[in-house]
């Protein structure tokens, strides 16, 4: 059966009190926390540094089973060498998430180009050609010339989503390339009709045996974490009525 993962961005937000972590949670079990109400995170630090193994381990330790972990691919893969001759790269990147693969809370790993990065499906081709099979990825394009057939062909021939980012500035199309969705919700507020939108197109995903995560902004109010709980509750009602 498909599962639907929600989450935010990160967690280390003492921000979020007292409306989603409690007033005198510590933060050292934020994480903790956070895993008892939500059943997903994305890493976003990983865009800037490798993730030691010590982490890892802790982040393995402090959730529960069923919880998943998506990791943010770092910049040099993306930004530095935009996709280019950075074969010895993504193995060392790929090695630091190795033990939540083993440990099965590795969820898709997103790769989120830079917005002045133009389409060049040439060099997207054999970038993908190198990722292994295995790990479920996701693709944030940023600059509209991405947003093409020629694209999402070469994403569903690698079984790659496309993730659908929404803003306050753009809006990426609702196209699946991949046997799981990936999105991302970045807008500061939505409505309860967006919202209950949002729940219709999740089920729909989970209908066609899609698994479907979905991270809301996060940062300084706790705003897209109760969102996502939200959202988490309703999937799941409606998935079991």
């Amino acid at each position: 059966m498909a599962q639907f993962f929600a989450g935010t961005s990160g967690w280390a937000y003492p921000s979020w009190k007292p409306d989603f972590y409690p007033e005198k949670l510590p933060q050292k079990n934020f994480l903790k926390y956070y895993a008892t109400q939500l059943n997903t995170v994305e890493v976003n630090f990983s865009f800037r540094q490798l993730l030691k193994e010590t982490t890892v381990q802790k982040w393995i330790e402090e959730s529960p089973e069923n919880f998943r972990f998506g990791i943010k691919a770092h910049q040099v893969i993306t930004h530095i060498k935009r996709l280019k001759d950075c074969d010895e790269f993504v193995k060392r990147f790929l090695g630091t998430i190795e033990d939540l693969a083993h440990a099965r809370k590795m969820g898709p790993v997103l790769f989120q180009l830079p917005p002045n990065m133009k389409a060049d499906i040439e060099v997207l081709g054999s970038f993908l050609a190198i990722l292994p099979r295995g790990v479920h990825t996701a693709f944030e394009f940023r600059h509209e010339s991405w947003l093409t057939d020629a694209t999402f062909d070469t994403l569903r021939n690698h079984n790659i989503a496309l993730c659908v980012a929404e803003t306050e500035d753009r809006n990426t199309p609702d196209v699946v390339t991949a046997d799981f969705t990936y999105y991302r919700f970045r807008k500061p507020t939505y409505t309860p009709e967006e919202r209950e939108a949002m729940v219709g197109r999740i089920q729909g995903h989970l209908a066609a045996g899609r698994d479907t995560y979905a991270y809301f902004k996060h940062e300084e109010t706790p705003q897209g974490a109760l969102y996502a709980v939200e959202v988490l509750r309703a999937s799941t009602a409606a998935a079991t009525s």
